[in-house]
This record gives structure tokens, sequence and C-alpha cells, in this order.
């Protein structure tokens, strides 16, 4: 019997399409959400208008997030003198202690927020699979969702196209 395969491929194109490994397609703001680092900052994304914003959601077991955090920090320190701000978020289910070990062994320049409580997965869309990634444009949408590695060149062009537009 021969069947076709279309209605797989369809069904796979949308199983894509729903887990965000796209270019967030509408003009949504980013959630009035609130940091806590692990150095006890509190940062208001809200605080942060006029900036483009990267939120990255991570896990310390979680090789792909590892592996991504040198060239965040690369990102970070290319832009952060411009206005780039960057803030990365441990899963719920990280220890702290794990957590600030991580940190402190890669370096990280960046802040390292955590969510003990699940707020910030929740407030930003149900957030369950890492790493998973938002870039906030300096008037507040999110002009990208991605789920998986960054694309570190794409991100790197439209954060600069941000900073030379403000």
């Amino acid at each position: 019997m021969n069947r076709n395969p279309i209605w797989l491929l369809a069904v796979v194109g949308l199983m894509l399409a729903g887990l965000g490994l796209h270019q967030w397609g509408g003009e949504q703001s980013a959630p009035d959400a609130e940091f806590v680092t692990i150095k006890g900052e509190h940062i208001r994304l809200r605080e942060l208008r006029g900036h483009p914003v990267l939120v990255t959601f991570w896990a310390s077991d979680c090789r792909a997030c590892i592996e991504e955090m040198p060239e965040l920090a690369e990102l970070y320190r290319e832009f952060s003198g411009r206005g780039f701000k960057l803030i990365s978020v441990a899963m719920p289910y990280d220890l702290p202690s794990r957590v600030v070990h991580l940190a402190e062994a890669k370096q990280l320049p960046y802040p390292v927020a955590l969510d003990p409580l699940g707020q910030l997965t929740e407030t930003f869309d149900r957030v369950r699979l890492v790493p998973n990634s938002f870039l906030i444009a300096p008037d507040g949408h999110i002009v990208m969702h991605r789920l998986g590695r960054i694309d570190a060149r794409n991100l790197r062009e439209s954060v600069e196209r941000m900073l030379g537009e403000a």
C-alpha cells in the first residue's frame, strides 16, 4: 500500500511551529516580569525599556544550554556597553547552589536569575523546554522566540540593528 507522507510532513511542521522554532510572528508585548539574580539584584523588565533585551531560560543539566553560554557571554561583552541587556534564568528544578557554581565556573558576565517557584517560566509562555530565548525590542515587543540553541550570527545582527536604531 502506497501512503502519501504529506500528512506526516504537515504534522511535523505544526509541531515545530508549536515548539517555537521560528521568529516571533506577532507584536506581543513582553511580560511585566521581575528577576532576582543569584547576587540578590532585582531587575524589572519594564525598567529596561529603550534597550534590546535577551531573556534566556536554561538548565544546568542541558548540554545545549551550556554550549551556548560562551556565545551569549561574547555577545553580552560586545554589546552591553551600548545598552544591550541579557538576563539568564535557571529553570525552577535547578538547585540554586548548582546554578551559582556553574555561573561562577563559566564566569558568566551577565545577570543570572533564579526561578524557584516557576513564576518566570509561566510568565514567559509556560517555558518547559530549554534552551529557550526571547529577544525583546527596545519598544518592549517580543521580536524573536527561539527554542533550541540560538543562532549567534542572526542574534548579533538583530541586536546590532536595534542598537543602531536607538
